[in-house]
């Protein structure tokens, strides 16, 4: 049995104004990886691709072991999934649609169930009408979690909520994973919520993976170096630093794989170094999206 929940081999999906090209992503069991690219990126199109939603048009695609689209029946069984444009019966409770899931899926765990209900202040008679969008989206998210599926595939489940809401849907889908054996698919624009509660990081943008690796490894190797720069003074050229700005004497170095000795080279050719700043996963993504488009259009 592969060791991977989910991957996906240079994948393709061209539309007339969108293509996702060559897209490669391994999520490990056991995993919570974070997909994080901008509105437009290719987020959706690849959670589609993997649920078997839509056919790439070239490249391979397995899911627990599955390949997809071809064995997506037998693969859904042990798959949640969940996104923001699901939409549950306007007309009946909760406590209908939890009594149909069970009825359908053999694990269903009744008294996680009732458990998620008090903790996402549900009440099982409610109408999904009458229920906000928050409510909605804990009432869609409690009948994926009570299936107890091997693997969540979360498409933007915290746009559009309030902080609390997006809290106790975090807190939630941490306390999933003290089951090792399960893993978490969660794409967002949202680089906080994906920082809190994600193991591994893929960025995506334009329909491309730009940067993939443990998110501890990307906070790590990642600084902002604030510069002195006297007049007539050239800053060097160094291995690591992915990008200065400038303004007058005043620069920022960015490193993607920042050393101590990069301070010490800075100082040397007569700039000082005034801070050296750890970065935010958004200011991390930020700075890689810029730079593959750079890279792109140069």
């Amino acid at each position: 049995m592969t060791d991977l929940a989910i991957e996906l081999k240079r994948v393709g999906k061209r539309y007339p104004y969108f293509a996702l090209d060559n897209i490669h992503l391994e999520v490990p069991h056991g995993q919570i990886m974070g997909l994080i690219g901008p509105n437009g990126a290719g987020k959706s199109t690849t959670i589609r691709i993997l649920m078997g939603l839509v056919q790439q048009d070239c490249g391979d695609v397995r899911v627990l072991g599955r390949r997809m689209p071809a064995e997506q029946i037998a693969a859904k069984w042990d798959i949640g999934f969940a996104s923001e444009d699901m939409r549950l019966y306007e007309g009946m409770t909760i406590e209908w649609h939890m009594n149909f899931i069970r009825s359908i899926y053999p694990n269903w765990d009744a008294p996680y169930a009732q458990l998620l209900l008090k903790r996402f202040g549900l009440r099982a008679e409610q109408k999904i009408k009458g229920l906000s969008h928050g409510q909605r989206v804990k009432a869609t998210l409690l009948l994926v979690l009570a299936r107890r599926p091997r693997l969540l595939v979360l498409d933007e489940p915290t746009t559009g909520l309030d902080p609390v809401a997006r809290h106790e849907i975090l807190r939630e889908l941490t306390a999933v994973m003290t089951d090792e054996g399960r893993s978490i698919l969660f794409s967002s624009h949202n680089t906080q919520d994906v920082e809190q509660i994600s193991d591994q990081i893929t960025f995506i943008d334009r329909g491309r993976i730009i940067d993939s690796m443990d998110k501890e490894a990307y906070l790590d190797r990642w600084r902002r170096l604030r510069l002195e720069v006297p007049l007539g003074i050239a800053l060097p050229a160094l291995p690591g630093i992915i990008g200065i700005r400038q303004d007058g004497r005043l620069a920022i170095a960015t490193a993607n794989v920042f050393a101590p000795d990069m301070a010490n080279e800075y100082e040397s050719s007569g700039a000082r170094v005034k801070s050296i700043e750890t970065m935010t996963l958004e200011e991390i993504f930020v700075a890689n999206v810029e730079r593959s488009r750079e890279e792109v259009e140069a």
